[in-house]
């Protein structure tokens, strides 16, 4: 049950700098900045690095940043 304790509030922590990492991400590409996107990749990679989501849940929130830059250019 410690473990369990433990590992769900790292992975809450990683969860929510997702979460506020893709919204700089969106505000980003109104503004035009580049840098809060490849923060956004760098957030992603390292919580599906540390198995706080899935590999494919990772991919896909790439996918949509990536989109979000593409459809904003």
């Amino acid at each position: 049950m410690k473990q369990d304790a433990v590992r769900t509030e790292r992975n809450t922590v990683y969860k929510g700098k997702i979460e506020g990492v893709l919204r700089k991400a969106k505000s980003g590409v109104k503004t035009k900045k580049k840098e809060f996107v490849n923060d956004a990749y760098a957030v992603i990679d390292k919580a599906a690095k540390k198995n706080a989501i899935h590999k494919n849940t990772a991919g896909r929130l790439k996918k949509r940043v990536s989109r979000l830059v593409s459809h904003a250019s």
